[in-house]
């Protein structure tokens, strides 16, 4: 079987957007979108945030739209997980159960997951109350009370964001003293709208059809309590969805794909890395599309250069 020209890794707004790209640019792509498939906007009610949707859109609808638009042109989509991959030899292999398929290029869009705290409730309720992104649900939570969990700046981060919006901003720590930057934690503390809750971990997210409010506990008195919030923010970091390729890829320290300066290329020439998996800084759909058409575009010019 001949190679492919590009599989791309992965199927949310960064690998949607290279299949929409390398589609119209006659490359025949051929998407291996894995079994949850659309990333993390697919546990995203209300998108109200990416350009062109005045009303908003649901996450999942976002994606389908996405899908259609990339099907359009051609694409070919795989709803398989990629089992393995080896980059040392070109054209480069990409194995998905027993099949294994080989591509002159590759484009990684595998993502990040959010770290979450394992809570019965927790994933029954996303969407509902609980997130993990303020730039993306603050504006939904106007006027009402709200809880963040975490102590670094990410969380800090996510809690200062949080009082344009909320009534108050509950901060949720496990700890007696915060592990974020003194010029956040100074931030935090000059804060009216800010309450840290100390030495507490959650214990539950409560609520039917929406959240209402969570079970805490103090890990000194081991007493537990209830509080009334109708957001949740679990601000405990991301991990980027990238150990298929750490046997390969240069990453950074905390994991994530490192690409050149200004450009999608890893350390491999002819793979390329868009999106969430390579992106630790602004995590939004709009800059995970922005780097997928990115991504497209340098792999059209590598598949040139090597076809000449």
């Amino acid at each position: 079987m001949a190679p492919e020209n590009v599989i791309i890794i992965g199927s949310a707004c960064a690998g949607l957007t290279a299949a929409i790209y390398t589609a119209r640019a006659n490359l025949n792509p051929l998407v291996i979108e894995g079994y949850q498939a659309g990333g993390q906007l697919m546990l995203t009610t209300d998108v109200e945030n990416y350009p062109g949707f005045p009303d908003g859109i649901l996450g999942p609808d976002l994606i389908s739209l996405f899908r259609k638009q990339a099907a359009r042109f051609g694409t070919r989509f795989l709803t398989e997980d990629v089992t393995r991959v080896n980059f040392s030899k070109h054209p480069f292999l990409v194995q998905v159960q027993e099949k294994e398929f080989k591509a002159h290029a590759i484009i990684i869009s595998t993502g990040a997951s959010a770290n979450l705290l394992g809570l019965k409730n927790e994933k029954r309720l996303m969407g509902k109350g609980v997130s993990t992104c303020a730039t993306c649900d603050g504006a939904f939570f106007k006027n009402v009370p709200v809880a963040v969990s975490g102590g670094g700046d990410s969380a800090a981060e996510e809690a200062l964001f949080l009082t344009k919006f909320a009534s108050e901003v509950m901060l949720i720590h496990r700890r007696d003293k915060l592990r974020a930057s003194k010029i956040m934690q100074d931030r935090l503390f000059k804060n009216p709208k800010i309450k840290i809750i100390w030495d507490t971990v959650v214990e539950d997210v409560l609520g039917k059809e929406a959240m209402t409010g969570l079970k805490i506990k103090n890990v000194k008195t081991q007493k537990t309590s209830e509080i009334s919030c109708e957001g949740f923010f679990v601000a405990i970091g991301h991990t980027p969805n990238s150990h298929l390729f750490a046997p390969y890829l240069k990453l950074r320290e905390n994991k994530y794909i490192e690409t050149a300066p200004n450009s999608t290329k890893t350390s491999i020439d002819g793979v390329f890395a868009c999106g969430d998996v390579q992106d630790f800084v602004f995590r939004q759909a709009i800059t995970a599309a922005g780097s997928g058409c990115m991504a497209a575009m340098e792999c059209e010019k590598y598949l040139e250069k090597i076809h000449q």
